[in-house]
C-alpha cells in the first residue's frame, strides 16, 4: 500500500506542477498581448486609408491571416489537458506546407518551449549523474586554445597588435573609381557618344512663350545655393541642369512651373547620383511651400517620360575628371577649370550651342593658363581630338564670362567658390588678355 501511496503521491505532484506551468504560461500571454500591436509583421491599423498596390494588399491581408491562425494555435496548446499534455505540446498536427513561408515572431514563454527546455535541463542533470567524467573531458576539449594558424611568408604580419590591420592608413587614401588607365580611352569614347544622344537644343528658348534666358539663369544659380544648402555633389547640380535643358527643349513650361521643373530635375539627380538624396518634403520646404509634395512628384513623373527615363547623361564634371586624371595638374587649376565650368550652367546663351567635352577642354585650358602660365598639352590633343585652334571659339567665351563674373546678376556660383574648399580661385585676378601658346 505503501508504493501505491508513492504512485498516488507522486502522480498528484506532477499533474500540480503541469497545472502551475500552464498557469504561468497563461499569464505570459495575457500580459504580453497588447504589444501585438507594436511588431512589425502585424499590418498597419489605417492601411486601407492609403493608396497602395494590390499585391501589396493581399500580402498584408495573407499575413494577418497567417497570424489569426498562429494566435490560435497558441490558444489550444494552451489549453490542452493533462492526460494528452504531451501530445498536444509536442505533437503538432500535419497540415499542407505554403509554397512559402511567413515568419511571426510568438510571443515568450510559450509552451512548446517551455516544457522542452524543462526536459532538456532534467536530461542533462541525469547524465551528469551516471556520466561526470564525460562531460568534464568534453568541457576541457572546449577549454583547449585555438591552433596557431600558418601564415604565407609572403604576408606582413609585423604589427604591434591584432587590430592593428592599417585600416585606419586605407581609410585615409580613398580609391578613386575614375582612376582605371586599362578602360579610360573606352570609357572616353562611350562619354563623348553618350553626350550627343543627351544634347538639349541650342536654341529651345526662342520657341519658348512664357520663359527667358534670365529665368533659366536665376533658377540655375537657386539651385546651386540648394546644393550648398545640403551639401549635395557639384555632379547634381550638372545632371539637374542637364535634365531641365532638355525637358525644355521639348515642353513648353509656363513662368509660374518654372521653379517646380527645377525642383524635380533637383530631385531626380540627387536620387541618381547623391548616397543620401534629401526626402520630397526638404524640395518643397526649400520652394517656401510654393508647390505640395503632390506636384512636385507628378512633376518628376512628368521629367522621367519626357526623358524617357535616360538619366546617365554625361556632364561637364565628367570630362573635367578624366581630362585631370589623365594630365594632372596642381588643385588651383582644378578648381579653378571646375569654377569655370559651372559658371558656364548659368548662361545658356552662348554655352549651350558647346559639347559638355568642349567646354571642359576649354575650362582646362584657361584655368590652366590663368594660374600656371600653360595651355593644351600635347597628351590631351591626343587622346581628346581637340586641338587648341577648334577651341578657341569657346575659351574666347569662357574668357568673356571669367572677366564679367563679378558684375553678373546672378552669384552663387562666384560666392561658392570664394571659400578654401576649392582654394578661393573666384579671388584671382583675371587676365584682360590671353597669352596661348
Amino acid at each position: 500500500m505503501s508504493g501505491v501511496n508513492r504512485e498516488q503521491g507522486s502522480a498528484a505532484s506532477e499533474y500540480h506542477n503541469q497545472e502551475n506551468v500552464l498557469s504561468r504560461l497563461r499569464g505570459s500571454l495575457k500580459h504580453r498581448a497588447p504589444s501585438n500591436d507594436n511588431q512589425e509583421n502585424h499590418p498597419p491599423k489605417q492601411a486601407g486609408s492609403r493608396t497602395v498596390l494590390g499585391a501589396l494588399q493581399n500580402n498584408q491581408r495573407s499575413k494577418a491571416q497567417n497570424h489569426r491562425g498562429t494566435k490560435q494555435e497558441l490558444s489550444q496548446t494552451v489549453s490542452c489537458k493533462n492526460e494528452d499534455f504531451s501530445k498536444s505540446c509536442y505533437e503538432k498536427p500535419s497540415s499542407k506546407q505554403p509554397a512559402f513561408q511567413i515568419h511571426v515572431d510568438e510571443p515568450d514563454g510559450a509552451c512548446t518551449k517551455k516544457p522542452q527546455q524543462v526536459v532538456d535541463a532534467v536530461k542533462a542533470k541525469s547524465v551528469a549523474a551516471e556520466s561526470p567524467l564525460t562531460i568534464d573531458n568534453a568541457v576541457a576539449r572546449l577549454r583547449q586554445p585555438l591552433a596557431t594558424i600558418d601564415m604565407p611568408s609572403a604576408m606582413d604580419v609585423s604589427f604591434d597588435s591584432p587590430m592593428d590591420m592599417s585600416v585606419v592608413e586605407g581609410e585615409e587614401k580613398p580609391v578613386n573609381v575614375n582612376e582605371v588607365p586599362e578602360y579610360a580611352a573606352e570609357i572616353h569614347t562611350y562619354l563623348r557618344e553618350m553626350e550627343v544622344k543627351t544634347r538639349p537644343k541650342a536654341g529651345y528658348m526662342k520657341k519658348q512663350p512664357d520663359i527667358t534666358n534670365s529665368m533659366r539663369a536665376i533658377l540655375v544659380d537657386w539651385l546651386v545655393e540648394v546644393g550648398e544648402e545640403y551639401k549635395l555633389q557639384n555632379e547634381t547640380l550638372y545632371l539637374a541642369v542637364n535634365y531641365i535643358d532638355r525637358f525644355l527643349s521639348s515642353m513648353s513650361v509656363l513662368r509660374g512651373k518654372l521653379q517646380l521643373v527645377g525642383t524635380a530635375a533637383m530631385l531626380l539627380a540627387s536620387k541618381f547620383e547623391e548616397i543620401y538624396p534629401p526626402e520630397v518634403a526638404e524640395f518643397v520646404y526649400i520652394t517656401d511651400d510654393t508647390y505640395t509634395k503632390k506636384q512636385v512628384l507628378r512633376m518628376e513623373h512628368l521629367v522621367l517620360k519626357v526623358l524617357s527615363f535616360d538619366l546617365a547623361a554625361p556632364t561637364i564634371n565628367q570630362f573635367l575628371t578624366h581630362y585631370f586624371l589623365h594630365h594632372s595638374v596642381n588643385k588651383q587649376v582644378e578648381s579653378l577649370a571646375m569654377y569655370l565650368g559651372e559658371l558656364s550652367l548659368v548662361d545658356s546663351d552662348p554655352f549651350l550651342k558647346y559639347l559638355p567635352s568642349h567646354t571642359a577642354a576649354a575650362a582646362y585650358i584657361l584655368a590652366n593658363n590663368v594660374v600656371t602660365g600653360g595651355s593644351w598639352p600635347k597628351s590631351m590633343l591626343e587622346m581628346t581630338g581637340y586641338s587648341q585652334e577648334d577651341l578657341m571659339p569657346c575659351i574666347e567665351d569662357l574668357h568673356k564670362l571669367y572677366l564679367n563674373a563679378a558684375q553678373h546678376a546672378q552669384q552663387s556660383v562666384r560666392e561658392k567658390y570664394k571659400g578654401p574648399k576649392y582654394h578661393q580661385v573666384a579671388l584671382i585676378d583675371t587676365p584682360t588678355k590671353l597669352l596661348l601658346n
